[in-house]
């Protein structure tokens, strides 16, 4: 993700919607991320450069559940742009996953067989440093732009698409009516029967999961599938937890997405601790992913060799339903690549 504007407003400017204030109070200074955690000698190892390709932002209630005086903080981890990044490193590129050779149009990829997605924005609560849509230029590919129209076109033309994933940046970085503008006309199109939606808003910013969404959520005629991403079990509190039951109470099949990331998640007990408090939360984990090879991530990849071996500790640890399938994504593949 790219840094995008602020969603726009659909009430008054006086009176915007709690979420939306929280969305623009996000933190967007290093220094003041390391402040606010106790850490201002970390600051040596930030990069201006990386920070400045891809701006810092994380809003302040994922700050809150940092621990304090921690440099190695998960969820620090995944947010602070350090020197790491400025590292070169063979195999990694600006198009991790082949995300331009399967477009379909403006904001359409077209990967695999009966399902589109649909990069509806490029803006994102969180602006997390292995994202693999980090180069991405949404200032050309956004499907929300024109009403939607050139997805719809393309989505009516291809009878064999049963599902559509809204995607992005994060599709919930819209405001609700937006989203509604463009289910509407897909209401007119019967072959679509899924609609899935990919987001970390219900983890970094819960507040998102309002009255609104969930009104229009609760009203879809598709079934609905929300898959959200956390990669560590401290990113799920109260209120993420709350927002998630919000969610399954408006009818969504909630499935989790999660990145092995090297000095995050990285050891059975973080990954074990990940799945029981996914599904205390009602939502299913779903794929780890493998990192995928974005240019200034690679000092989060975990080898494949370990990674298996992880995963293989963790399903003779865990009941079956809550052991991830270990992924990845291979540009050109006809679905994600097991390991």
């Amino acid at each position: 993700m790219i840094t995008g504007p602020a969603p726009s407003l659909q009430q008054s400017p006086t009176t915007p919607a709690r979420w939306q204030q929280l969305w623009r109070d996000a933190v967007r200074d290093p220094a003041e991320l390391l402040a606010l955690v106790g850490l201002p000698g970390l600051a040596a190892r930030v990069s201006a450069g990386a920070a400045a390709q891809f701006p810092l932002r994380v809003p302040r209630g994922f700050v809150a559940r940092m621990r304090r005086g921690d440099p190695h903080d998960p969820l620090l981890r995944q947010v602070l742009p350090l020197d790491d990044e400025d590292q070169p490193a063979p195999g990694y590129g600006l198009d991790a996953v082949g995300d331009l050779a399967a477009s379909g149009g403006t904001g359409v990829i077209h990967k695999y067989r009966g399902r589109v997605l649909l990069v509806a924005t490029g803006s994102c609560a969180v602006h997390c440093r292995y994202c693999f849509r980090r180069h991405y230029p949404y200032a050309e590919q956004t499907a929300a732009a024109g009403q939607w129209r050139e997805a719809l076109d393309y989505l009516a033309a291809d009878t064999g698409v049963s599902e559509v994933l809204l995607s992005g940046g994060d599709p919930l970085s819209l405001a609700t009516p937006k989203l509604a503008e463009f289910t509407r006309a897909l209401a007119g199109l019967p072959h679509v029967r899924r609609l899935r939606l990919h987001t970390r808003l219900p983890i970094v910013l819960p507040e998102r999961v309002d009255a609104e969404l969930l009104a229009w959520l609760s009203a879809l005629p598709q079934q609905v599938v929300v898959v959200v991403h956390a990669n560590h079990a401290n990113e799920i509190d109260a209120p993420v937890a709350a927002s998630l039951a919000r969610l399954r109470g408006a009818g969504a099949h909630l499935l989790n997405q999660a990145v092995l990331l090297r000095g995050v998640n990285d050891s059975v007990p973080a990954l074990a601790d990940l799945s029981e408090a996914l599904f205390a939360a009602g939502t299913l984990p779903y794929y780890l992913h493998q990192l995928d090879r974005v240019a200034g991530a690679a000092h989060f990849e975990v080898p494949d060799d370990e990674a298996r071996a992880l995963h293989g500790e963790l399903a003779a640890r865990l009941p079956g339903y809550l052991v991830p399938r270990l992924v990845r994504e291979v540009a050109g593949a006809p679905s994600k690549t097991p390991l």
